[in-house]
């Protein structure tokens, strides 16, 4: 089942894939080279052809994983002004100071350079023990605050209220029936609840 959350992502990736040609993934979030982090989603494989006409590279705090750049995210090896493009998935929540490390996504973007957020709400703790605590959650006020120097902002909210709250129950994993749980927030009115799973968002600088 096609969610309104799956279609942003896709939309925005594609746009991102196709209009820039240098692109860094901070903590390849994109989960797509086996070999250039942590985890793998055979589920993004509909990304790898977009891959032959860029540069796209990881950048990983530390080099266990064979990232294509060591470093910080709360001071990111880039001159001001220069990068095409940044995707920083489900990596904020990890930081120790997620304020500095949106500017410095901020500060790396060429002017007119895209990026792309995806950020927990409500959501389980989820910390990697030695690798990474889980510190920040964000609502759509704190995205918006965050992303106020950027010229065009799109946030699109993953889950309803009902989803949301099914997710973290112990029933959460049976994934047949999340269809079910959209068609009940739809109906009610939930799927619009500022109570939501997280956010996926869309910035140019």
């Amino acid at each position: 089942m096609r969610t309104p959350w799956d279609t942003f992502f896709e939309s925005r990736v594609t746009k991102i894939f196709t209009e820039k040609k240098s692109i860094i993934d901070i903590g390849g979030g994109l989960r797509l080279v086996k070999d250039r982090g942590n985890r793998y989603d055979p589920k993004r494989e509909w990304i790898r052809p977009l891959l032959k006409d860029v540069d796209y590279r990881v950048i990983d705090a530390v080099s266990d994983y064979n990232p294509d750049i060591v470093g910080d995210i709360h001071d990111l090896p880039f001159e001001d002004n220069t990068q095409d493009a940044i995707i920083c998935i489900a990596v904020l929540e990890h930081v120790e100071n997620p304020i500095k490390a949106w500017s410095e996504i901020y500060r790396a973007l060429k002017p007119g350079g895209y990026c792309f957020i995806y950020v927990p709400f409500l959501y389980y703790y989820h910390a990697d023990k030695g690798y990474y605590g889980d510190f920040w959650r964000f609502t759509e006020d704190s995205i918006r605050h965050l992303s106020k120097g950027f010229s065009e902002i799109e946030i699109c909210p993953i889950r309803g209220a009902l989803q949301t709250w099914i997710k973290l129950s112990p029933i959460g994993r049976i994934e047949f029936l999340n269809f079910l749980w959209i068609w009940i927030d739809n109906i009610t009115g939930k799927s619009k609840s500022r109570q939501v799973s997280g956010y996926n968002v869309f910035l140019v600088k």
